[in-house]
């Protein structure tokens, strides 16, 4: 069974949405025919990652940030701010938002993608949120980049091959095209045998439910029109031993 997560590293909730996910796959009896996809989806595409040396990439103010976005006052974005980082810790989750930088995620989404090539897209996925939302790390910049990937068991030279050619923007477009089509309009968005969606980080019981009645329903191959072997049709196939004639 295969969940697809569509998310962006700098979405509060999808660090949080990953640990409850993490958390409802250890209760499911079949965890280990369960594979998890990591999808891209970008929060804020014409975000701009500061080059170095640039004022903007010093940590900023998050509140004046979030209030500026929402249109709140300073003070009702630093309650945001702490409401967030008191529900992330329910989960497990350190957030520093007070070292949080600003970024462009277009190419951490690629650094994602070769991660799945080489089977270390769990563990890239879980450093780039730590890098960015606990440890600061401008996750915007090439360099931090291939860091945090090789941190994950990447390949440097691999990695900054993939960020100059820009190997996988086209397959990141098309999987932020897919989550439109799906419905998506925020992120974390679980997508469960593409038979259920779950948007946002609901708690772990919820997704361990829909993990519990997808594979419910997925049922044997019903056969139609098969005889009993000996009697006809049934017998008209190859297998490992040879063709029935």
């Amino acid at each position: 069974m295969q969940v697809e997560v569509w998310s962006d590293v700098v979405c509060p909730w999808c660090y949080i949405g990953k640990r409850r996910l993490e958390e409802a796959l250890a209760r499911f009896p079949h965890a280990d025919e369960v594979e998890v996809v990591w999808r891209a989806f970008e929060l804020d595409p014409s975000a701009r990652s500061a080059a170095p040396g640039d004022a903007a990439r010093e940590p900023g103010d998050y509140a004046r940030r979030l209030a500026a976005k929402y249109g709140t006052s300073v003070e009702q974005g630093q309650g945001m701010v702490d409401s967030m980082t008191a529900a992330a810790a329910a989960d497990g989750v350190e957030m520093r938002f007070d070292l949080a930088v600003a970024a462009n995620t277009l190419d951490a989404h690629q650094v994602l993608h070769l991660a799945a090539e080489r089977g270390l897209q769990d563990a890239a996925k879980e450093r780039l949120l730590r890098g960015y939302f606990t440890e600061g790390e401008a996750v915007g910049d090439h360099e931090v980049l291939v860091r945090l990937a090789v941190d994950a068991g990447l390949d440097a030279d691999e990695v900054r091959a993939v960020l100059a050619e820009g190997r996988y923007v086209d397959a990141v477009r098309a999987e932020e095209a897919e989550a439109a089509a799906l419905g998506a309009t925020g992120v974390p968005f679980f997508v469960v045998d593409r038979r259920y969606g779950v948007a946002g980080a609901q708690p772990a019981e919820q997704l361990l439910a829909v993990l519990q009645r997808a594979w419910d329903e997925r049922s044997p191959l019903t056969l139609v029109g098969a005889a009993a072997p000996g009697a006809g049709a049934a017998d008209h196939a190859c297998g490992p031993e040879g063709c029935a004639i």
